[in-house]
């Protein structure tokens, strides 16, 4: 019992002993860890003090700076007014300089002016005299002397004013239509030309009637894929071995033509496989329209054409105007506007460029409502074709006032390729049309009994009565009917005016 006491004791003793121990340890780990913690303090203490100082240095050194820039501008700001001071000085000092001058000069003005009113009414008065002494010698009065020459120069200055303009126009005629004729005859002469004729309708041939059946499909749905792809109507019918693509755009018909092509040849004929076909036929008539466009300036050695307008002029292959094509009639155009130009001593490149852009406007999708050859000119002001180009290509309709040289060569040629037998075709119920608007519009005035268009519209006849109608206003009548036909009327290349006068006299043998 003692030991156990006794070993009780020891073992309260040794914790005892040990708890003192381990709380000195604590303590002296504690006064380590707060003396740690005031040695940093202090040290970051000073870093923040050093780091606030050097912060204060750098503001103050940009403050300085700042100052001193300002110091500067304000410097050279009261120099400058300076010197705006003593220029305004100097300028206000001459224009007193010249104050006085001009005073000076007014003066003087005045005194003259006094003097030339002075004589202007001694002149006055001596006149005055004159016009009275001569009143009464003549026994009329100004005014009526007056009115007594001017109608007699009026009838005498129309009378020669008449003669002086028939004799230029018979000198004319005599010296510019042999020139004309042979420059116009050599142009065409020199031109190759080619007729093509472009319908309302392709025809597709095919191997069988087995394979017209596939195009039309179950139920018709090929061919109403067909149709709603290419914007062409199909029309099968009894014709062996043909099928027939109707549409007014020869591009359309193009594409639905080489589209039927491929499917026939590869043999896979559904609405998904002519989707395909079709989408990737138009992207290559696309590229065969750049093509043709690079190729037709190559040919008519034009360069530097904007590429809009090389695809434009290539998309003229799937145009017709009248019947016939647009792309062969520009070439034609181009090349006749080359050989007039250099026959008249004038750029044929520039002519040739003109010739071949002058249609341009009627491919294009942008403001279909213009007139083709208006919209054709924005369209080459928009890809920066020189002024002179624009102008003839705007102005070959009369649109717009030609100003260049080369606009009339642009015109007289777009007449003559479009004018010549076989180039072109035209509704027939336009073609009466304008021949009875020919008729009618010459019929309006006055002392015409009978007129007549013939040659297909190329002469109009005018057949007046000779006791109302002089020689003298027949030559006048022939000249306003055609300035009327060119003010009111469209018409291709040129119409002759004949006015007939005849004297009948009749008598009777009883």
């Amino acid at each position: 019992m003692e030991e156990l006491i006794i070993g009780i004791s020891a073992l309260a003793i040794g914790v005892l002993g040990t708890w003192i121990i381990y709380g000195k340890l604590l303590k002296t780990q504690s006064h380590k860890i707060i003396h740690d913690a005031e040695n940093k303090a202090e040290v970051l203490k000073k870093d923040k003090i050093l780091q606030a100082k050097e912060k204060f240095l750098e503001l103050k050194a940009e403050h300085e700076k700042e100052i001193t820039a300002r110091n500067s501008k304000v410097v050279a700001s009261e120099n400058r007014q300076k010197q705006r001071e003593a220029t305004l000085n100097q300028r206000q000092d001459e224009f007193a300089k010249k104050k006085k001058e001009v005073d000076a000069i007014r003066l003087n003005l005045d005194s003259q002016l006094e003097i030339v009113e002075k004589k202007s009414e001694e002149l006055s008065k001596l006149r005055s005299q004159q016009v009275e002494q001569l009143e009464a010698i003549s026994g009329l009065t100004a005014e009526e002397a007056k009115a007594q020459i001017i109608e007699s120069l009026k009838a005498e200055a129309k009378t020669e004013a008449m003669s002086y303009v028939n004799d230029i126009m018979d000198e004319a005629k005599i010296n510019a239509t042999k020139e004309s004729k042979r420059i116009v005859l050599q142009t065409i002469q020199r031109v190759a030309t080619e007729n093509a004729i472009e319908n309302s309708v392709t025809i597709f041939h095919i191997d069988s009637d087995e394979i017209k059946g596939r195009i039309i499909g179950r139920e018709g749905r090929n061919i109403r894929a067909i149709e709603a792809a290419t914007g062409v109507e199909i029309i099968v019918d009894d014709t062996p071995e043909a099928i027939v693509l109707s549409a007014f755009d020869p591009m359309r018909r193009e594409i639905a033509r080489l589209a039927l092509h491929q499917l026939v040849t590869d043999g896979r004929i559904h609405p998904a496989r002519i989707e395909e076909v079709v989408n990737k036929v138009r992207k290559q008539v696309e590229e065969e329209m750049i093509e043709t466009g690079k190729r037709t300036t190559i040919d008519l050695g034009i360069h530097g054409l904007h590429p809009e307008l090389i695809k434009l002029v290539g998309k003229m292959k799937y145009r017709s105007s009248y019947g016939q094509n647009l792309l062969q009639h520009s070439r034609e155009t181009a090349n006749l506007c080359a050989v007039m130009a250099s026959e008249l001593g004038l750029n044929p490149k520039k002519a040739k460029r003109a010739g071949l852009l002058h249609d341009i406007g009627k491919v294009s999708d942008e403001e279909p409502e213009l007139p083709h050859a208006i919209l054709g000119m924005k369209l080459a002001e928009k890809y920066k074709e020189k002024p002179d180009i624009c102008n003839a290509i705007g102005a070959h309709h009369d649109e717009v006032e030609m100003t260049t040289m080369i606009a009339p060569i642009i015109q007289v040629c777009d007449a003559i390729s479009g004018a010549r037998p076989g180039a072109r075709r035209e509704v027939v119920d336009s073609y009466i049309k304008r021949l009875k608007d020919l008729e009618t519009l010459a019929l309006d005035y006055p002392g015409v009994l009978k007129t007549y268009a013939i040659q297909a519209g190329r002469e109009l006849r005018v057949i007046v009565g000779s006791e109302k109608v002089s020689d003298k206003d027949a030559e006048t009548l022939s000249y306003d009917i055609a300035k009327k036909i060119q003010t009111e009327m469209t018409y291709p290349g040129q119409v002759k005016i004949t006015v007939i006068r005849e004297t009948r006299a009749i008598n009777y043998a009883k």
